[in-house]
């Protein structure tokens, strides 16, 4: 055999890339990565270059609801996670709920969020798609509003007399607020702030078409 062949036998083979999600488990697992990616890094993990983009299976969040959220959506997904609260202050005392998913699962974890963040970002900034399928058209903006709720649960609210804003240090996610928003028929404005990006919406209807498509029906506690 020519060592040219033999080289191309020797050559490791390129492992083919993972299925799509289904609909279903994708509008879950974006919703749950852009969660976290709402957060910043906990503080014991600050200064750690090895967490990733999914804070090593760890999420802090100072709203029980946002908590209540992730949890209910991992309970979908069957990835398990822990659930820890802790108060201070003094005079203004508050809440952190602590969401850790054990180091067991946080492999497997990590894998599905990046998998649903990469193909539910695809799916609102690659638009629109010629002859898009019955479900492609129904699932895109089931996406854009899992982005807002994420965002409305998890971001920093900028509430002004004119306007609904959402402070974030993630510059994707902002940009996919943006595409979301206009998927919602609902125009968004991205601005840089100080350290951060401030993506708003108009009060009125704007602001009313937003907050309704990212409502959920209430749901037993998981």
């Amino acid at each position: 055999m020519a060592p040219e062949s033999t080289a191309l036998l020797d050559r490791p083979r390129q492992s083919s890339p993972p299925p799509p999600l289904d609909w279903l488990t994708l509008a879950d697992a974006f919703e749950v990565a852009c969660l976290v990616r709402c957060t910043p890094p906990p503080a014991t993990d600050a200064r750690r270059t090895d967490v990733g983009a999914y804070r090593g299976g760890i999420a802090e969040f100072n709203r029980e609801d946002a908590a209540h959220r992730m949890r209910q959506l991992l309970h979908r997904l069957d990835v398990p996670v822990e659930h820890e609260l802790a108060t201070g202050g003094l005079r203004r005392r508050y809440e952190l709920h602590r969401l850790s998913v054990p180091r067991e699962h946080r492999p497997a974890y990590a894998t599905l969020l990046e998998a649903g963040w990469r193909q539910g970002r695809r799916e609102l900034l690659g638009g629109p798609f010629p002859g898009a399928s019955t479900a492609r058209r129904v699932w895109r903006p089931r996406l854009a509003a899992a982005a807002w709720r994420a965002a409305l649960l998890a971001g920093g609210r900028h509430v002004r007399r004119h306007s609904l804003g959402i402070r974030l240090a993630d510059r994707d996610l902002a940009a996919v607020l943006v595409r979301s928003a206009a998927l919602l028929d609902v125009p968004a404005v991205l601005r840089p702030g100080s350290g951060c990006f401030l993506v708003s919406v108009a009060n009125g209807p704007h602001r009313v078409r937003i907050t309704e498509s990212a409502k959920l029906a209430p749901a037993a506690a998981c």
